[in-house]
């Protein structure tokens, strides 16, 4: 996929760390200019945003809340005016289940994820097209959903409806802007070891009992979802839209087995 994004301009959501940093990585290297919005953490989206510059592309970072209709409207203003109007845009901006059954939960712990991980999206996907759309480009979505939008767990019924309604958002918003030439599709992953896996990252024990309820014996890579991300954003991702790709070592493929 070298150079298959040259001359164009990506934003990616939660671009600080993670499955973000690394489509910032991914995007740059394939060739196009990258915006990395960040939350809270100023010098990791500082950081990511010099990978991006390392590899010869012009890149930022700019803070947002995705879950604030204010931030997003200013986010995208830097944006255009200091790289350019995005034509790719990835929504990796998220934060994890609680763990909390849904008797237990907090009306602030429901809102809270669901704004951050499905109204986040609305929004940056709204943007995105309203200011697309008049220049005549062809662009591409990619939401970082999760195999929990249908695998469901205990304690993540935060979670599951927000990446549920993600999926879905997903498959409408591809449906309205097709003939406008952009794609919208998301990626699925399962276990991938990034901040959000932090427990998995620093204990092996723990994750290697984990890794063995996954059939290809091992967890996944922020790299290879971020490949994903850049080839469904390339001219050979362009004629794939309202899908999502999984991306899970088979994880999702074992619901049923056993019972």
């Amino acid at each position: 996929m070298e150079q298959a994004l040259l001359n164009r301009i990506a934003v990616v959501t939660g671009g600080e760390s993670g499955i973000g940093a690394a489509c910032v990585a991914a995007l740059a290297a394939a060739g196009a200019d990258v915006a990395a919005i960040y939350f809270n953490d100023q010098g990791a989206g500082e950081a990511s945003a010099a990978v991006a510059k390392a590899l010869g592309r012009s890149a930022v970072a700019v803070q947002a809340d995705v879950g604030a209709e204010k931030d997003v409207e200013h986010a995208f203003d830097q944006i255009a005016e200091r790289i350019g109007i995005p034509d790719i845009l990835v929504n990796s901006a998220g934060i994890n289940m609680s763990g909390v059954k849904v008797a237990d939960m907090e009306i602030g712990q429901w809102e809270r994820m669901l704004r951050t991980d499905l109204t986040g999206s609305f929004l940056t996907s709204r943007r995105f097209v309203r200011d697309l759309t008049p220049t005549g480009r062809a662009g591409a979505i990619v939401n970082i959903t999760s195999i929990h939008a249908f695998a469901m767990r205990v304690g993540g019924a935060d979670y599951d409806a927000a990446k549920g309604g993600q999926d879905n958002l997903t498959r409408t918003l591809a449906l309205e802007v097709a003939g406008a030439g952009i794609t919208v599709n998301a990626i699925a992953p399962g276990m991938i070891l990034t901040p959000m896996n932090e427990r998995a990252m620093e204990d092996a024990k723990y994750r290697c009992n984990l890794e063995q309820n996954i059939p290809a014996q091992r967890a996944g890579r922020p790299e290879e979802v971020a490949g994903v991300a850049v080839f469904l954003a390339s001219p050979a991702g362009a004629y794939i839209t309202g899908a999502t790709i999984v991306i899970d070592g088979g994880l999702s493929l074992l619901q049923a087995v056993g019972a």
